[in-house]
């Protein structure tokens, strides 16, 4: 995570979402039996352009639960939400997972799969069009969605960057 763009939140001042994206039970064959235990993918956010995401792992899958959500806790970024929706398309990829997101008119809704919905719901994002392709595993299209998130730049940056007024980005 190299990029600039990543914007590190501190945890402790902000009220917290959280959203349970999968759970699964992993079974270790021992000598004296079967030992079970659960790892769960936790999205937390406060549904205002704060997102992160964790996985818990433990015997119970309350506890689990509480690791995971902990956990998405110490790694938050900052997206940039522009009228409940995306500044601009983006591309995300991770591991085999490969995740498509553009904007969309207000009234759209959340037009994305399951491990998407929970990332977009918990950032705040209202409309949305997203596609994910590749690899289906909700661990890989959680990581690759958050990837594209990070990508995402506010007008009001790139204008800065840029030496320019915000209406001139628009407009090119």
């Amino acid at each position: 995570m190299a990029n600039a763009n990543i914007k590190r939140v501190k945890s402790s001042e902000i009220e917290f979402k959280d959203k349970l994206v999968s759970i699964q039970r992993v079974t270790k064959v021992t000598k004296g039996g079967r030992t079970f235990s659960f790892s769960a993918i936790v999205v937390v956010g406060n549904e205002n352009g704060v997102v992160g995401h964790g996985l818990g792992k433990a015997k119970e899958v309350t506890s689990a639960i509480a690791k995971g959500i902990d956990d998405a806790k110490k790694n938050l970024i900052k997206v940039p939400v522009l009228n409940a929706t995306l500044p601009h398309e983006a591309y995300g990829k991770y591991s085999g997972a490969y995740v498509f997101m553009k904007p969309a008119a207000p009234g759209t809704g959340v037009i994305a799969g399951g491990a998407m919905r929970a990332v977009f719901e918990s950032v705040g994002i209202k409309d949305v069009l997203a596609k994910s392709k590749g690899s289906s595993n909700p661990h890989s299209v959680v990581k690759a969605t958050i990837n594209a998130l990070t990508k995402m730049r506010d007008p009001y940056t790139i204008a800065q960057m840029r030496g320019i007024e915000v209406e001139r980005v628009f407009n090119g």
